[in-house]
């Protein structure tokens, strides 16, 4: 299958599996995504066919789109299969795949990866932050019903993936309890520039938040 024919392909399975996803995680989160993964690369000269299959496909088997307590890596591995792409490549977007969430790297960083997985992985977290990184959070928060604050909550501290994926407080908690960490955790020059604006941009909001909550503008 030539290049261009497979990524509308993929397009249009990834448009198709993302049906009905929240705002944060459907294919509108997923084109910003392949833009951000785009300026990086442009940088890290690293494969760009990797890199726009991995944006592509990297939430088809996401825990929170499957509703189910793991992620399925088999739902992108299958389509990459049977769209008869030779394996190395296959290979390759399934390990930025299977290596590029959060939770997976609070037990150990991959050493020695690949640029491909440093581009994808500053791409998603790149849209973690910011004025759409706030609104992403809002609105995932929303769709549990989970507070916007609540006063009488405090931050968790994230020890591993498993106590990370069964935290509960409010929303407003889960800045200080992952988003706030965004910034340092970036492997690429151009997406730490771009991160250190958007960091800044979530503190002054979260000042402005908590005035407005207590009455004091």
């Amino acid at each position: 299958m030539l290049k261009k024919d497979l990524i509308k392909t993929t397009e249009k399975f990834v448009k198709e599996r993302l049906k009905g996803a929240d705002p944060g995680h459907d294919f509108f989160h997923i084109q910003r995504v392949r833009n951000n993964a785009k300026l990086i690369n442009e940088k890290e000269h690293a494969n760009s066919l990797i890199i726009d299959l991995a944006s592509l496909l990297h939430d088809v088997g996401d825990r929170k789109i499957i509703k189910q307590e793991c992620d399925d890596y088999s739902i992108a591995r299958n389509f990459l299969l049977a769209s008869k792409i030779d394996r190395k490549t296959a290979d390759a977007v399934m390990f930025v795949i299977e290596n590029m969430s959060f939770s997976k790297t609070l037990n150990s960083k991959v050493k020695n990866a690949p640029k491909e997985l440093y581009v994808v992985q500053d791409a998603d977290r790149m849209d973690a932050i910011g004025a759409i990184g706030i609104a992403r959070t809002f609105a995932f928060g929303g769709s549990l019903n989970r507070p916007m604050y609540d006063p009488r909550k405090q931050a968790q501290k994230i020890h591993n993936s498993k106590n990370y994926k069964k935290m509960e407080s409010s929303t407003f908690h889960h800045f200080e309890e992952k988003l706030f960490l965004l910034k340092n955790l970036m492997n690429t020059k151009t997406a730490k520039n771009i991160a250190v604006h958007r960091h800044k941009f979530m503190k002054s909001y979260l000042e402005e938040f908590l005035a407005e909550w207590y009455g004091k503008r």
